[in-house]
């Protein structure tokens, strides 16, 4: 069944070194990010019309996260519809720290004993809030890199990215990592 929300929406590009990223708000947050060829994006007629205004702080934090100077996004956030294993897994995305990785397994426990790393791979599959919320953090029990919503190449520089940086902060040690 879909879900109808009636707060109109607005949406605008960005263009940055991941490619061109569509950010879609209404008057309350930020609702979607997304990548050309995002897997689950909606029908870009449910986006709005095209708005620069608005989508300042937005598009700043993005470039500042994206240039290396930014580890945490503070915007208010209003994802569209999910269900509540939807929304808990993506609050919980949110806890893994910058530059680091979980298992969809290990995320899974910490969200409840009856929770699956199936499971929680649907709804991190489904994020719509693509680096901001951010599932890239999330590989398989392997350490290998699975599935993401904008590629795994997407993927990959974002994690790299991350390593990186955190690593010259000093936010984690400079252990070999597994992607």
């Amino acid at each position: 069944m879909a879900h109808h929300d009636p707060h109109p929406t607005w949406h605008r590009t960005l263009e940055t070194v991941l490619g061109t990223l569509t950010l879609v708000r209404d008057t309350e947050g930020l609702r979607g990010i997304y990548f050309p060829h995002h897997w689950h994006r909606p029908d870009p007629v449910t986006f709005g019309p095209a708005l620069d205004r608005g989508f300042d702080e937005t598009a700043h934090q993005i470039t500042e996260y994206l240039d290396g100077q930014r580890q945490r996004f503070d915007l208010p956030l209003r994802p569209s519809y999910a269900d509540p294993l939807q929304a808990a897994v993506w609050e919980s995305l949110g806890d893994i720290p910058y530059g680091t990785t979980v298992t969809y397994g290990e995320l899974a426990r910490r969200i409840g004993p009856d929770v699956t790393a199936q499971q929680v791979g649907a709804a991190v599959g489904r994020n719509p809030l693509s680096i901001v919320v951010p599932c890239h953090r999330v590989i398989g029990s392997n350490g290998k890199l699975t599935g993401y919503s904008g590629g795994l190449a997407r993927k990959r520089r974002l994690l790299d990215l991350e390593y990186a940086n955190a690593t010259r902060l000093q936010l984690i040690s400079s252990a070999p990592y597994l992607w």
